[in-house]
């Protein structure tokens, strides 16, 4: 006969993960694959087969690629990936019949190697998932978690299906993370009043590659380049704009976007249903405590002006893995604060510097100050005539530096 009280004793793990995106997904393969015998549970508030419905796409940078590919899942993405080979900004107001563009870039991380590819969030999330099953990653969907236990040597985490105790929670539960809150780590927050509308267009004519960011009153229109002359479209506006136009006819949307977009491309064609989401700046004021370490947009969120929000996380992804596999490889607590503040040392001020460069340049490029309009115009004209400054900003969208995760340089961890 079965002894009732062990029924209810809470499950056990070395490490679980919150959160089954493509950071929550990424640090459980890099961990798992590294130190196989490290047990891995990843928990996700979602219910099963919600991300199959995500029409978003990422910019993912050459240093994520190479980390993608010793994780074993590139592969399986490339043939849904399409490379950016160029790069044009422009800045003008909405009705204005010519865009001059003031700054080009094109360029590779590597020769043959594309400083970012465009893919979308499903191939990336499915990747994830496959090489997790590959691994015996489990994964448990609609379990959010609702309590939280610190002990000295454990954490335990309370979820609708039942406890788990680990040595290590892993908080990459988005930028609303309930974990965080939990967990008594404050935020540094700035509301921008402004939305990002998301939407997938195809075109008549192919966009060999290229991506636009067109900097208007309201903020960055930035244009994406897909698989199959389709464009991934990241548009701000005003919270209230944005809600007026998602609540428009769809003429009048499509209307309101070719006056953005142009006719460059032919004719367009709107795919699926747009969608709006916030745009903030929320920099966690500590990335960890005893037992818990925060990652991606738990951590941090920020404007997609300059599309490193995901490269972001993927930093923290082989910043954390590295962090946990070399402590647990030298008989450390994998859990202790010292561990895990190594992790925060090495991600904080990359992180901040980011959060600051993005916050900087909304508030200079989305607006209409005749002054502003001017200066800046002169600025990106002056980088665009110095290939040393052009080449500094190619190596920062590529993800390399010296500071570089073993995994973003595409080494074993």
């Amino acid at each position: 006969m079965s002894d009732p009280r062990r029924e209810t004793l809470p499950e056990r793990a070395d490490i679980v993960v919150a959160g089954a995106g493509y950071v929550g997904l990424g640090t459980a393969v890099a961990i798992r694959q590294a130190a196989p015998e490290l047990s891995v549970v990843l928990v996700d508030a979602a219910p099963e087969g919600v991300w199959e419905r995500d029409g978003r796409a990422s910019a993912i940078a050459a240093a994520a690629i190479r980390m993608l590919t010793r994780l074993g899942v590139w592969d399986a993405i490339r043939p849904e990936a399409e490379a950016i080979r160029e790069m044009i900004v422009t800045d003008s107001r909405t009705n204005d019949p010519v865009r001059p563009v003031f700054l080009t870039f094109g360029g590779e991380a590597e020769p043959g190697e594309p400083f970012a590819h465009m893919v979308p969030n499903v191939a990336l999330n499915g990747a994830l998932r496959a090489r997790a099953a590959e691994l015996g990653i489990p994964i448990r969907s609609g379990a959010a978690v609702t309590g939280l236990q610190v002990g000295p040597s454990s954490v335990t985490i309370e979820t609708g299906p039942g406890a788990i105790e680990a040595r290590l929670l892993v908080a990459a539960d988005g930028v609303r993370s309930a974990i965080r809150d939990m967990a008594g780590i404050r935020t540094v927050h700035t509301d921008y009043g402004q939305s990002g509308i998301v939407v997938t267009v195809q075109h008549e004519r192919p966009h060999e590659g290229r991506a636009e960011e067109h900097f208007l009153p309201a903020g960055p229109f930035a244009i994406l380049p897909l698989k199959n002359n389709r464009s991934s479209l990241v548009w701000t506006e005003s919270t209230a704009e944005a809600e007026r136009l998602l609540r428009a006819d769809e003429m009048v949307f499509e209307l309101e976007l070719e006056q953005r977009f142009g006719l460059k491309l032919g004719a367009l064609t709107v795919e699926g249903k747009p969608r709006a989401f916030p745009l903030g700046l929320t920099l966690a004021r500590d990335f960890v405590k005893p037992r818990i370490a925060l990652a991606g947009d738990a951590a941090h969120g920020i404007h997609p002006i300059a599309g490193q929000g995901l490269n972001l996380g993927f930093k923290d992804v082989a910043a954390l893995a590295e962090t946990v596999v070399e402590a647990a490889r030298l008989g450390l607590d994998i859990g202790a604060l010292d561990t895990l503040q190594r992790y925060e040392r090495w991600r904080r001020f990359d992180t901040v510097q980011m959060g600051i460069t993005t916050d900087v340049l909304n508030r200079l490029f989305s607006n209409d100050n005749p002054m502003l309009r001017a200066a800046r115009s002169f600025g990106l004209s002056l980088v665009d005539r110095a290939p040393f400054a052009k080449r500094y900003f190619i190596e920062q969208a590529s993800g390399l530096s010296a500071s570089t995760p073993r995994l973003l340089r595409g080494e074993p961890v």
